[in-house]
């Protein structure tokens, strides 16, 4: 079997150790084997003997598809990579004695956001003598978090520093997950427009034919003016 060569897992013909612990290609437990029957059960399942634990006393192979462990793996990474570089952190600025329909404004842009997937930095800003009463700061960032729980949990504790409490919320769904909501509301409202449209349409029709159906009246002539008792 052709061998694969890979930076950090040795397989097939790399593997120079007398015995392996083996483990089959549904995970089953074979035991433990010399390397040449090993790599006679990977020929006779057409698969790669890979080796999953090198520091293991014997070191632990697996029967498996490299090619398609790595593919896998490959696009578990991309996949993680995309959820990171997609995560943005917005900030939102609040008094500490803000008043209350400020405060639901501000609300709902956090769950907006965190149910976007990204992350919330909450910056409470202090002035003059406010910087003294730092527990005002500590119980709005409570509130606020009990507030959004459904959709953000702390990911950093609020934090002062200097005329500043900061926290930290982090969404509780992938950008991703959130993303694949987003499209499907949006195909649902398209195809709620479409249905509307089509009703309506479908009523103009019904009026339209109904119209048709009607009597039409009869116009009026000269005759039709005059007194029928007048003798002409």
């Amino acid at each position: 079997m052709e061998d694969t060569i890979s930076n950090e897992l040795r397989i097939n013909e790399r593997i120079r150790v007398p015995e392996v612990r083996l483990v089959g290609p549904n995970g089953e437990q074979i035991g433990i084997v010399r390397v040449e029957q090993a790599m006679q059960l990977a020929r006779e399942h057409d698969l790669d003997l890979v080796e999953v634990a090198a520091t293991a006393r014997p070191p632990v192979c697996k029967l498996m598809d490299y090619g398609k462990f790595k593919y896998e793996n490959a696009q578990k990474a991309r996949e993680s990579r995309r959820n990171q570089s997609n995560t943005v952190i917005k900030e939102m600025k609040l008094r500490p004695k803000i008043d209350e329909h400020d405060y639901e404004t501000k609300k709902g842009h956090v769950v907006r956001f965190l149910r976007g997937g990204d992350k919330v930095k909450i910056t409470i800003m202090f002035r003059g003598r406010e910087q003294s009463r730092p527990e005002l700061g500590f119980n709005l960032l409570k509130r606020l978090a009990d507030d959004v729980v459904a959709d953000g949990v702390i990911e950093q504790n609020p934090k002062q520093e200097g005329r500043n409490m900061h926290m930290v919320l982090a969404p509780t769904r992938k950008k991703s997950e959130a993303r694949t909501e987003q499209e499907a509301e949006k195909a649902r409202r398209q195809a709620r427009r479409a249905d509307e449209a089509a009703a309506e349409k479908a009523e103009e029709a019904r009026l339209r034919e109904a119209a048709k159906k009607q009597p039409r009246k009869k116009k009026r002539g000269p005759a039709d003016n005059m007194d029928p008792d007048i003798d002409l």
